[in-house]
């Protein structure tokens, strides 16, 4: 039971810090910030294939492969957005040239 506590104390301390923090960064810093969270996914991407991998039981790999498709619709959809992003960045006159 304490550990149940414990979790969800993080949880919710974790939340009101990533709002905190989130609501402190200026609008220009946020594309460099995704790409970092992108890489974080990444990394979740590996984790959720050796979930999937090394399963045992149904259960486990069944999991693992859940949490690979949403690892990878987080990480292709960063990359959409800061794609998009970016190229607001772009002056008029480089893409009327492309």
């Amino acid at each position: 039971m304490e550990t149940v506590i414990f979790l969800t104390f993080i949880l919710v301390l974790s939340i009101f810090l990533g709002c905190e923090l989130i609501s402190k960064v200026p609008s220009t810093l946020h594309t460099p910030l995704m790409s970092g969270s992108n890489a974080i996914s990444g990394i979740t991407i590996v984790g959720a294939l050796i979930a999937a991998g090394t399963g045992n039981n149904h259960e486990t790999i069944i999991l693992g492969i859940l949490a690979l498709v949403f690892a990878t619709v987080n990480v292709v959809g960063g990359y959409l957005v800061t794609d998009r992003m970016l190229a607001m960045f772009i002056k008029k006159d480089t893409k009327k040239k492309q």
